[in-house]
């Protein structure tokens, strides 16, 4: 891509990215290179951590829990650190040959030394360490870009929430599981198999048409609407509004103890939600089961697959699953970038730049976590990044939990024997959205 400025639509074919809001791609004001950085150090600049932080530390007893937690409240406002350096050497953009491939080493140096970079090809600021990334998330100058006509993430977002609570997880819960147990018993007999093609990526659509009560048949349309542009932002695409039209008549008319029912039921105000906002709603849910909900269960799975004591584990301790998810989102979360931008000056960030936080950084900071590269099942708090922060937190995250834990309970009675296949270990792939591409395994 040479030297050209790189807008972040040029990767809206990877799930999860926005398109590039005006100024994304421009040289920094003053600049006058290709990478200019914010200098800073461990101990000073950006938001710091709730704890004492150092290399190889984490969270002392009686840290804070965690995002979202009773003991650990929200972050205050980004605060990019005071001295700006136009002239310093930076450790590269992520457009360089191999940062795709590997972007560990370029994290390690952005969070070490740059914890806020232009990055000129990329066109947009990098934010590296974890404090920092989650005070970006929720800031509200650093703005997700605007999903469509209907709020989904914004007045009714708090709507999917409740519906997905107890009233109805365990019809959920049972849906999954059902789709789950369909999948994997249809790979017992082969000798060897593709667990991304045949398993990750249906089970998360499947999963999500039966969450709204939505015949199985529709699956594959699922699947092909999030492959051309459904995603968890809840904007609108072509087709859906058609399709759902009939179901949410019906479920007005005879509600029933699925999702969409429930949505259909909520009034918030006092009001029954219009037809446009519960197929947005519903639109969020089958996008954040589309291609973002199958890379994360890849990555899952393929870490358990590479700790094949862990099965055993979990299958003794199945209440240890939900740890494991979460860990595995931190390690290595399906979407290492996550687009905001600027709705006014933020330090050195022009108003309408883009800011691209590296959630793929922020998971393995040593500042925040021990031994951060390492899978580690009782790790006490591995925080709650991989799908959003702040006011834009993902919509579907409480359906990937359940597809995960579904996933996992059918793997380990269908398939007990399951393991990875000789030869060569796929590698993670993608620079925005990362995830094995591949996972062969031996199902017996």
């Amino acid at each position: 891509m040479g030297s050209r400025p790189v807008s972040l639509d040029e990767f809206d074919g990877l799930d999860g990215v926005a398109p590039a809001p005006p100024g994304a791609g421009r040289t920094a004001p003053g600049t006058g290179g290709r990478v200019t950085a914010l200098a800073g150090s461990r101990s000073g600049g950006v938001v710091r951590p709730a704890y004492p932080a150092g290399p190889g530390t984490a969270a002392p007893a009686g840290a804070p829990a965690g995002p979202g937690s009773p003991d650990h409240p929200p972050p205050g406002p980004y605060t990019p650190p005071a001295e700006f350096s136009a002239d310093r050497g930076a450790p590269g953009s992520l457009l360089d040959p191999g940062t795709e491939r590997d972007p560990y080493p370029l994290y390690r140096a952005l969070r070490g030394t740059f914890p806020l970079v232009y990055d000129e090809p990329f066109g947009a600021w990098l934010v590296s360490r974890y404090a920092d990334v989650r005070a970006a998330l929720a800031d509200p100058r650093l703005a997700a870009p605007a999903p469509g006509p209907v709020p989904a993430h914004g007045a009714y977002r708090d709507v999917v929430a409740p519906a997905l609570g107890d009233r109805i997880s365990a019809t959920l819960r049972a849906g999954v599981e059902r789709v789950a147990h369909v999948l994997a018993s249809r790979l017992a007999s082969r000798q060897e198999v593709d667990l991304v093609a045949e398993f990750c990526q249906w089970l998360p659509a499947a999963a999500a048409v039966a969450a709204l009560g939505l015949p199985y048949e529709d699956t594959a349309r699922v699947h092909a609407w999030c492959r051309t542009g459904l995603d968890h932002l809840g904007g609108p695409h072509p087709g859906l509004d058609a399709h759902l039209r009939p179901h949410l008549a019906r479920r007005r008319a005879h509600p029933g103890d699925d999702l969409l029912s429930a949505l259909c039921a909520a009034r918030p105000a006092g009001r029954p939600l219009p037809d446009e906002a519960v197929t947005a709603l519903a639109g969020t849910v089958l996008g954040a089961a589309g291609e973002t909900t199958a890379r994360a269960l890849a990555s899952f799975l393929a870490n358990l697959l590479d700790h094949p004591d862990r099965f055993g584990l979990l299958r003794a301790r199945p209440e240890l699953t939900g740890a494991a998810w979460a860990e595995s989102l931190r390690r290595d979360p399906p979407l290492q970038i996550v687009a905001r931008r600027a709705l006014e000056p933020v330090g050195p960030i022009p108003e309408g730049a883009t800011v691209a936080c590296l959630l793929g950084s922020a998971g393995r900071d040593p500042a925040r976590f021990a031994d951060p590269d390492r899978f580690d099942l009782f790790r006490a708090d591995p925080g709650d990044l991989a799908y959003g922060s702040g006011p834009h937190h993902c919509l579907g995250v409480p359906l990937a939990r359940l597809t995960a834990e579904g996933a996992l309970r059918a793997l380990l009675t269908v398939l007990p024997g399951l393991r990875r296949a000789p030869g060569p270990r796929p590698r993670a792939e993608g620079l925005v959205s990362r995830s094995p591409r591949t996972l062969p395994v031996c199902p017996r």
